[in-house]
């Protein structure tokens, strides 16, 4: 089993500890379909995905 060589500082703990309160605050709205989704990711609304606004998939079927 592993032993860690060196204490974690406090600092050094609660910092990596900190990142679990982001997501509420990572949430943008898209402005073509108005859905909201997180920032720097593409997003499925209606068989499509978006990704800065513009269609980047779209699986609607065709007929």
């Amino acid at each position: 089993m592993a032993h860690p060589k060196h204490r974690t500082s406090k600092a050094k703990r609660d910092k990596r500890r900190s990142h679990h309160k982001i997501a509420d605050k990572a949430i943008a709205i898209c402005p073509t379909t108005g859905m909201p989704h997180l920032y720097h990711r593409a997003h499925w609304h209606e068989g499509k995905l978006y990704y800065k606004g513009k269609v980047v998939i779209d699986k609607t079927p065709t007929v």
